[in-house]
């Protein structure tokens, strides 16, 4: 069964999209046989990865979450699409939006992800969720149905200040509706160690989690190489093969 991971964070602009594109191309070079999934109802990861009219396409999570809750016999793999770099993507498109509306009255509204992610776990080795900046119910889904969760974090101050409430948040998710969720780590991205302020509040972040939580010790750097591969749909290993992002 494969292991299921969510890229969270409550703030937007913190490279999440990026983080799990590239994460995942990155496990699909070892081998791997790798799912993503887009949850994010501005469908970011969908575009990053060269889907330029996701409105168009006939089958999204919007469509798979809908027969879902219509109790509906469907084929899982319908709707995935096959990435030229070896990943497998469920898109997302506009008709997430939604979404949230239709989920809220709902009796186990935060387990619909979920129930579809069981069905195809068996044919994945890993299974990534990319989520929106807010704790929706879709976000909600992503931690219920996930094993592990990766924290991109920014070092800005509001980012920083941010990181408690989504620990709290995460917490609450694995007491009450997951108690498999784990925090798989925080990842610095956005990183620029020339400044003396990045450095303060890298070393405010570590001080303050490390001895609970694993703060990768490789970091995602500024870069406008990584902001060209996301408009480019190819991740940051075919955009600049030989850059400093792909640190593991």
């Amino acid at each position: 069964m494969g292991k299921t991971l969510v890229i969270t964070n409550r703030k937007g602009g913190c490279g999440k999209s990026f983080t799990t594109a590239n994460l995942f191309v990155g496990l699909a070079r070892q081998g791997k046989k790798v799912l993503c999934i887009d949850a994010d109802n501005q469908h970011s990861l969908t575009v990053s990865l060269g889907i330029t009219e996701p409105d168009e396409l006939p089958v999204t999570l919007a469509t798979v979450i809908a027969d879902i809750i219509a109790k509906k016999n469907f084929d899982p793999t319908e709707g995935i699409i096959h990435h030229t770099e070896g990943i497998d993507l469920l898109p997302a498109n506009d008709s997430l939006t939604g979404m949230e509306l239709t989920l809220a009255p709902l009796m186990g509204r935060e387990i619909i992800l979920r129930k579809y992610i069981n069905k195809v776990k068996p044919l994945y080795d890993y299974i990534l969720i990319d989520t929106c900046p807010t704790l929706d119910v879709l976000t909600i889904n992503a931690l219920a149905a996930a094993d592990s969760a990766i924290i991109p974090v920014t070092p800005k101050f509001l980012d920083a200040k941010g990181l408690e409430l989504l620990l709290r948040s995460i917490s609450e998710i694995h007491e009450d509706i997951n108690p498999n969720l784990n925090i798989c780590g925080i990842l610095l991205t956005m990183v620029d160690m020339r400044t003396n302020f990045a450095k303060e509040l890298i070393s405010m972040i570590e001080n303050a989690y490390s001895e609970e939580i694993r703060i990768f010790n490789d970091h995602i750097p500024h870069s406008v190489r990584a902001a060209e591969a996301s408009a480019t749909g190819k991740s940051i290993f075919t955009h600049d093969p030989n850059g400093k992002e792909k640190a593991s």
